[in-house]
C-alpha cells in the first residue's frame, strides 16, 4: 500500500469518529420530553463510552500504521543506498577490466576455456573425470584475492550461466522414447602442408621412403576428422542411472570416385551403454583402452590419437568393463578398472563385406584388461597415477598360439598453475592391434600357410611425454614427443614381418608443437608443426614434416 493510501485511510478514520461524536451529541441536546421518552440517562451514558473506547482504539491503530510507514520508508532508503553503492562497484569493476584486460572481450560473447575438456567430449581418447577441480585461486578467501582473481570468477561465473541459458533456449532433439536425446560434434577445417612423403596426408603418422612420381611434398584440405556424436539418456536401473552414446567420423577411407580424397567415407568410432551409480559404474560397448585413458592435445590429429604409432596405445575395441572408485581422504580417491575386450591383433580383414575372424578372435579366448589409478588434489590442483595391465591369446594357425601383452604407467602432473606435464609409457609383446610395434604383432619364419613356419610375438616399448602451457584461460601451447621401438634384434632374426605396411619398421618417433585459441566457447583454432622420424632396418631414416592449420566448429 503507498502512502497516500495510508493517508487517506486515516482521514476516512477521522472523519467516521467525528460523525458518530456529534451524532451522539446532537441526540443529547433534543428536548427533554422527546430525550426522555427516546433515551433513558443511564444508556446515553453507556454509548458515550462506548465512543470514547472505540475513538482510543482508533487512535492506537492510526500510531501503528504511522509506524508501519515509518519503517517502510527507511527499509526504502536503505535499499535505494545499497543499489547506488551496487552500480558504483559494478562501474567500477567494468573500468577496472578494461583497463586490466584490454584483449578480453564481454562475458556476453559466451568465451570459455581451451581446457582439454573441450574436445574430449567429441574425441573420447581422453578419459577424465568430469567433475572439475577447485583451483587455490577459487579457494582463497574474498578479502585475500586480487581484483585481477575475481575478474576472472565473476568471468567464470557468467560463462556457466549464459551456458545454462543457452541450454535452455536450444530447440530439444525429439526422438521415439520420452527420454532426452542430445547431439553433439565438432565440424573440422584442416589445411595441411607436408614435406617428405606420409602414410596419410592431412593427419601422418609414419615417414616413408617411398616416393610416388618423384614427389615428396603436398599441401590440401580436409573435412572428414568431423565428428557426431548422439547421446541418449535413459531411466533409472536398479539405482543407476543409464545412458548410451555412439560417435562417428569421416575417416573410414575414400571412394574410388574422381576427386574421392575429399569424400570421406562414415566410420564408427566409439559407441557405449553405460550403468552408472553412485561409486561404480559397468560400461558396455565399443571404447578406448581404458587402460591407456590419456592422449596428446591436438586438433590437427582429431580421427586418431595424437602420436599414435609413436608410443601412443590406442585401438576402438568391443568390451565390457567395470569401474569402481574409492574415496581415500577428501582430497584424494582410488580408481579401480577391470574388464574384458575383443582380443584384436590388428589383422587387415580380407572381405570388405564379410566379417571375418581375426587371428586374436580365434583363440576363443577373450582379452582381460585392468588399471588402478590414485588420484590427488593439492592446492586446487589435481593430479594422477596409474599403471595398467593386457592380456590376451593369439592363433595364428596349425595352433601356433601367442600371448599378446602389455604393462602400461600413465601420470598427469600440474606443475604450476601455468604448466601440466602428462603422458604414458608401455611394454610389451604381440600388441601391433594396440597400436604398439608401429602395428606390427608378430614375426614369421617363413610363410603363414606353411605348418612348420615359426611364429614369434614382436616385443617393444614405447611412450609419450608432453607438456602444456595455459598462457590464458582461452589460449595454450603444447609440445609432445613420442616414440616407439619393436626390437629391432628380432626382427633381423625372423625374415618375415606381419605389418600392415609395405616394409618391416623398427622405429617411430615423432614431435609436435601446436597453439590452440578458443576465441568464443564452439569455435577452436589452432597451428600445428609436426615432425616425423621414421627407420626400417636399414640405417637412412626417412623423415617428414606436417604443417597443419585447423579452424573447428564445435555444437
Amino acid at each position: 500500500m503507498s502512502r497516500n493510501d495510508w493517508r487517506s485511510l486515516i482521514i476516512l478514520i477521522h472523519t467516521a469518529a467525528v460523525f458518530c461524536f456529534v451524532s451522539q451529541a446532537a441526540l443529547a441536546q433534543e428536548t427533554p420530553g422527546t430525550a426522555a421518552s427516546a433515551v433513558k440517562p443511564n444508556e446515553t451514558l453507556e454509548a458515550v463510552r462506548e465512543l470514547a473506547d472505540t475513538v482510543r482504539d482508533l487512535k492506537a491503530r492510526v500510531e501503528s500504521l504511522h509506524a508501519q510507514i515509518g519503517q517502510m520508508q527507511t527499509e526504502q532508503q536503505r535499499s535505494n543506498s545499497e543499489i547506488r553503492e551496487l552500480r558504483v562497484q559494478l562501474k567500477r569493476a567494468n573500468t577496472q577490466q578494461a583497463s586490466l584486460r584490454p584483449g578480453t572481450r564481454d562475458s556476453a560473447d559466451g568465451s570459455s576455456s581451451v581446457a582439454a575438456e573441450t574436445y574430449s567430449s567429441i574425441s573420447p581418447e581422453v578419459t577424465s573425470s568430469p567433475v572439475r577441480s577447485t583451483t587455490s585461486r577459487d579457494q582463497a578467501a574474498p578479502e585475500t584475492q586480487t581484483v585481477e582473481q575475481r575478474l576472472d570468477r565473476l568471468d567464470e561465473n557468467q560463462q556457466f550461466i549464459d551456458a545454462k541459458v543457452n541450454d535452455q533456449e536450444q530447440t530439444k532433439i525429439e526422438s521415439s522414447s520420452k527420454y532426452r536425446l542430445r547431439l553433439s560434434g565438432i565440424a573440422l577445417l584442416n589445411l595441411f602442408s607436408n614435406r617428405g612423403t606420409v602414410d596419410n596426408t592431412d593427419f601422418p603418422a609414419i615417414a616413408s621412403g617411398l616416393q610416388p612420381l618423384g614427389s615428396n611434398s603436398s599441401i590440401g584440405g580436409s573435412l572428414r576428422q568431423s565428428q557426431i556424436g548422439i547421446e541418449g539418456f535413459g531411466p533409472d536401473l536398479a539405482g543407476a542411472h543409464t545412458s548410451a552414446n555412439v560417435k562417428f567420423d569421416f575417416a573410414g577411407g575414400s571412394p574410388k570416385n574422381p576427386n574421392g580424397a575429399a569424400m570421406g567415407l562414415v566410420r564408427l568410432r566409439t559407441g557405449t551403454f553405460r550403468m552408472d551409480w553412485t561409486n561404480t559404474s559397468i560400461v558396455a560397448g565399443q571404447d578406448v583402452l581404458f587402460f591407456a585413458p590419456l592422449a596428446p592435445t591436438s586438433i590437427a590429429t582429431l580421427a586418431v590419437p595424437a602420436l599414435s604409432y609413436a608410443g601412443k596405445l590406442w585401438s576402438w575395441t568391443p568390451q565390457v568393463r567395470v569401474e569402481h572408485r574409492v574415496t581415500l581422504s577428501e582430497n584424494s580417491h582410488l580408481v579401480l578398472q577391470g574388464g574384458v575386450l575383443d582380443p584384436l591383433s590388428g589383422d587387415v580383414p580380407a572381405d570388405s563385406y564379410e566379417r571375418t575372424s581375426s587371428s586374436g578372435e580365434q583363440s576363443g579366448q577373450p582379452a582381460v584388461a585392468g588399471r588402478i589409478a590414485w588420484s590427488q588434489s593439492t592446492f586446487g590442483k589435481t593430479w594422477t597415477l596409474g599403471a595398467g595391465a593386457y592380456h590376451a591369446r593369439q592363433n595364428w594357425g596349425f595352433h601356433r598360439n601367442v600371448d599378446a601383452w602389455a604393462s602400461t604407467i600413465d601420470f598427469m602432473v600440474p606443475l604450476t598453475r601455468l604448466f601440466e606435464l602428462s603422458g604414458e609409457y608401455y611394454r610389451g609383446r604381440a600388441i601391433g592391434g594396440l597400436g604398439g610395434a608401429i602395428g606390427q604383432s608378430v614375426l614369421l619364419s617363413g610363410a603363414l600357410t606353411d605348418p612348420a613356419t615359426t611364429v614369434h610375438g614382436l616385443d617393444s616399448l614405447g611412450g609419450w611425454t608432453q607438456l602444456k602451457v595455459k598462457l590464458r584461460p582461452n589460449f595454450q601451447v603444447n609440445g609432445a614427443f613420442g616414440q616407439d621401438n619393436p626390437f629391432a634384434s628380432q626382427m633381423r632374426s625372423f625374415p618375415v614381418t606381419v605389418t600392415p605396411y609395405d616394409e618391416a619398421l623398427a622405429r617411430n618417433r615423432s614431435w609436435f608443437v601446436n597453439f590452440i585459441y578458443q576465441p568464443r566457447s564452439n569455435l577452436l583454432v589452432s597451428l600445428e608443426f609436426r615432425r616425423l622420424k621414421t627407420l626400417d632396418l636399414d640405417p637412412e631414416p626417412y623423415n617428414a614434416n606436417h604443417v597443419n592449420l585447423s579452424v573447428g566448429y564445435v555444437f
